[in-house]
């Protein structure tokens, strides 16, 4: 039995979706991914999807769009944030997934052509937790809002540009 989702949308693959899907997630939904996320909310959630059948799998592409506010990693002020970004998913049945994990081997190299593969077992997978995945990896944990070196200079910390590894090397030509 697959685990319950805060985004569930569930997508039958005997019945392959011959047009674009459009999903949105609902306020409740929001809440829970932003308290899954740690962030302060989710605001907008939706996306889109094409599919399309290849060998033993399925490609899915789409659009992904969200509104969110979330704290500043150095002065702590919630600020907004917004992601518009494509993205291309590949779902393997799980036998397929574990082969094809075996045959790579210890090191995998990626190139940009591969795409972010998901295993599903039986004949349906979560459209929704595809996407709330998609979104987590969209979120910058440090991201900086707009008095972020406001709040630097207040409390005397320095810049990444002033305490970076360029640093040293500013300093020595300095002296």
């Amino acid at each position: 039995m697959q685990e319950q989702t805060e985004f569930p949308r569930p997508i039958d693959l005997r019945a392959i979706p011959r047009q674009p899907v459009e999903i949105a997630a609902d306020e409740a939904e929001r809440a829970a991914l932003a308290r899954r996320f740690d962030i302060v909310s989710i605001d907008l959630l939706r996306a889109s999807a094409q599919f399309e059948e290849r060998g033993s799998g399925v490609e899915v592409s789409g659009r992904i769009e969200a509104e969110l506010v979330q704290s500043c990693a150095i002065s702590g002020e919630d600020f907004p944030v917004r992601i518009a970004s494509d993205y291309r998913l590949r779902f393997l049945p799980e036998a397929d997934y574990e082969a094809a994990l075996a045959d790579a081997g210890e090191e995998i190299e990626l190139t940009s052509e591969d795409l972010d593969t998901i295993a599903y077992t039986g004949s349906t997978i979560d459209l929704g937790e595809a996407i709330a995945q998609t979104l987590a990896l969209e979120i910058d944990p440090y991201a900086e809002g707009p008095n972020a070196d406001a709040a630097r200079a207040e409390h005397g910390l320095s810049t990444p540009e002033a305490s970076g590894p360029f640093a040293a090397l500013q300093a020595l030509k300095k002296g």
